[in-house]
């Protein structure tokens, strides 16, 4: 699931202000036609022609990330002369069906699950790439997040950021005290939880009350762990239906699952016991990891920036974070992770123009530069990565040889990813047994 966690409201760009806020070499308007030809434009050549045009997109990031989304291609539209209009808001999954299907699309929206956008091309309403898009996209792009956003064999939306979920957040320093060593296999994380909890300290610190969405924290522990045991194949079937939500392989994944989240002897640090996750954010849920209060807790890299003011995230720091280990070694080193997919509703010159230059190499590092931000996009260039969590997500975002695989709950259709798995975990971290909850589950499934 993509999360945001800052106040919902709407943050809108519009060229004027742009104007207004500073100006480049390139300039807008009839600077930009006498400044088209300087070296700072020159990368923008290929999108002359859009002098004056506008173009609506919508997504739910807002506040200060809605800032950086302006910042990152101000030289774009000053060079080009088009005008990005942008809408953020925290509603955005319930109205954007709504403006869709009234008639009132944006020209582009950022997307982060595939199965909406499944939803609207089945419906007709995409527009499929054009051919310079799709060329780029293809160039840049690794074939398993190319995959998700192809519906029927076309491809109709373009990766953009990313986040990777396969991490499990510590303490350096802590570690370091007492002489814990990082765990690179499941059976070395077990043993380091037994030692950590017999040493008086909760091992594990967990949240996944989330408003509306409380719940999709634990979802995350089961796709990692289905990763872990079963394999991407055995993923892929689970997500599309084609093995059902309470095939003994997967009850015996919650089940491994459980043998963290469900004991008291290992959580919750700082909160207490099992059912206190239920009712801790997922915000707050990690922050004990840096007051001593508990020594890992499984998340996205995201959550970065959810510890203190002034908490140092490096491999030297107060924070940092590990690969979720494996679990079979002959599955690999699977990557969970999720992210956005830029689609397009009307297919004018200048809409094509900008979807191209959201999947270049020119707009990925402009982003990348001003921080809190990864992408697969390969032609990323590292040294434009800051934060050092964001530079090891980048390595396992770009590992030719990892097996990654989107975020589950996103995959499915909304009444279960969104619904019954999310309220499914709530129950069975309240104590509800797994077989029952995950018959439920399956139950709601669409027919």
């Amino acid at each position: 699931m993509a999360v945001f966690t800052r106040p919902r409201q709407a943050f809108v760009i519009a060229g004027v202000l742009g104007l207004a806020l500073s100006a480049t070499a390139c300039g807008t308007g009839d600077d930009k036609k006498s400044n088209a030809g300087s070296a700072e434009c020159a990368a923008y050549d290929k999108y002359e022609g859009n002098d004056g045009k506008k173009v609506s997109i919508y997504a739910s990031i807002r506040d200060a990330e809605a800032d950086l989304l302006e910042q990152s291609w101000k030289q774009f539209t000053d060079c080009t002369g088009i005008e990005i209009n942008y809408e953020g808001s925290g509603e955005f999954e319930a109205q954007l069906p709504v403006r869709v299907d009234g008639g009132n699309a944006p020209d582009i929206a950022f997307v982060p699950q595939p199965g909406l956008v499944k939803r609207f091309a089945d419906a007709g309403k995409l527009k499929s790439l054009g051919a310079e898009t799709k060329a780029l996209a293809e160039q840049n792009m690794p074939a398993d997040w190319l995959k998700y956003g192809t519906v029927n064999g076309t491809l109709y939306g373009v990766p953009l950021g990313a986040n990777v979920k396969s991490f499990v957040w510590y303490s350096p320093k802590t570690f370091k005290e007492k002489g814990w060593e990082v765990p690179t296999s499941w059976d070395q994380l077990i043993a380091l939880s037994d030692k950590i909890a017999a040493s008086g300290m909760k091992p594990w610190c967990v949240g996944v009350e989330s408003g509306d969405a409380t719940g999709w924290p634990a979802t995350d522990w089961i796709e990692d762990v289905i990763l872990r045991t079963q394999g991407p194949e055995v993923y892929d079937q689970w997500t599309t239906h084609a093995i059902q939500f309470n095939d003994p392989r997967i009850t015996d994944a919650v089940n491994r699952a459980g043998t963290i989240l469900k004991n008291d002897k290992y959580v919750n640090g700082g909160f207490g016991g099992v059912k206190s996750i239920t009712t801790t954010s997922f915000q707050e849920a990690g922050v004990p990891v840096t007051t001593g209060k508990c020594a890992m807790h499984r998340q996205a890299s995201f959550y970065a920036n959810q510890f203190p003011p002034g908490t140092k995230v490096a491999e030297d720091g107060d924070a940092f974070a590990f690969y979720f280990p494996a679990i079979d070694a002959a599955k690999g080193k699977p990557v969970l992770g999720a992210g956005e997919f830029v689609v397009a509703y009307a297919d004018r010159p200048e809409v094509q123009a900008v979807q191209t230059y959201l999947a270049s190499a020119e707009y990925v590092n402009s982003r990348a530069k001003l921080g809190n931000w990864v992408t697969a996009n390969n032609k990323l260039d590292i040294a434009n990565v800051a934060s050092p969590i964001d530079k090891l997500s980048v390595q396992i975002l770009q590992d030719k040889s990892g097996v990654f695989r989107f975020d589950g709950s996103d995959l499915m259709p909304a009444a279960v990813g969104a619904g019954t798995f999310w309220k499914g975990m709530v129950d069975w971290l309240n104590g509800k047994e797994t077989a029952p909850v995950l018959q439920g589950i399956e139950s709601s499934w669409p027919k």
